[in-house]
């Protein structure tokens, strides 16, 4: 096949924390972000449209020749990859790869526990999934772990509106909602690529024993695991050090907002599929 970028989806920006570790920890690969803006937020809307809605979005990728796609959505990754894998890709695109964000997390969160009590911050789509749930029992089947849905934290992020005292409001209450199902918890995963932007005010409110865990560097590391072990892969995603950004909603307002997921300067085109 001919070597072609890595394709890394998301139902908006949060997306861009993860593409941002790519880069860092493996600049060498080339890299086609897509943004699903104009039906962003995936969190609150059903399985059956998440999984619709991403499967377009990765058929779109592999039109673009990507060979292998990163789903940088936590929602995405737990209403649709498991089905795009078995069902999709065996008809649509047998040597093509979709990877998502959670499993990598799973693997290792219970060797970061000394207690054995994990807390889940998401959004309503992901934590009604119970996807972690499953995932972490596959692994760690000791472990308990306890889920908190944050459904206001993409929209404040988003909004620009983190120092603000409705931010605070709900970040301290989510945060008390999740502590008073344990005072055992010790880590906490941010189950939600859009959640690093917040992660200083969720330390306010947390006490200082406990561990917070956020997704980017974790999903970079098993990335590049992912590619040593599969050189058949890795052989055909280009290496030019390049990052391109697409966006299905107005390419100017992307830029401005991705700034503060991505850390730098970016110009997105938008697409219409």
């Amino acid at each position: 096949m001919q070597k072609n970028p890595i394709g890394v989806f998301d139902s908006g920006f949060g997306g861009l924390t993860v593409l941002k570790e790519f880069v860092k920890q493996m600049p060498k690969y080339d890299y086609l972000y897509f943004g699903d803006n104009a039906r962003a937020p995936y969190g609150s809307r059903s399985f059956e449209t998440v999984y619709h809605y991403t499967l377009e979005c990765v058929k779109h990728l592999f039109n673009l020749n990507c060979n292998l796609v990163i789903l940088a959505c936590n929602t995405a990754s737990a209403k649709a990859l498991r089905t795009i894998q078995q069902k999709d890709l065996p008809i649509i695109a047998p040597d093509k790869r979709v990877l998502g964000v959670i499993r990598p997390t799973t693997e290792i969160i219970g060797n970061l526990s000394k207690t054995k009590h994990i807390g889940i911050l998401g959004t309503s789509g992901t934590i009604n999934s119970e996807s972690y749930l499953v995932e972490i029992e596959k692994f760690f089947p000791e472990v308990k772990v306890y889920q908190e849905a944050c459904p206001m934290w993409v929209p404040l992020i988003e909004n620009n509106e983190i120092n603000t005292p409705a931010c605070d409001y709900f970040i301290e209450r989510h945060i008390n909602n999740l502590l008073a199902m344990s005072n055992k918890i010790d880590v906490i995963v941010l189950g939600c690529t859009h959640y690093p932007l917040i992660e200083a005010k969720i330390k306010k409110y947390l006490p200082k024993n406990i561990t917070i865990i956020w997704q980017g560097p974790i999903v970079a590391n098993a990335l590049s695991n992912y590619l040593n072990r599969h050189p058949e892969i890795d052989s055909v995603c280009s290496k030019q050090n390049t990052q391109r950004f697409l966006t299905t909603d107005s390419a100017l307002t992307f830029n401005n907002a991705a700034k503060l997921f991505f850390g730098s300067e970016i110009k997105a085109e938008t697409i219409y599929f």
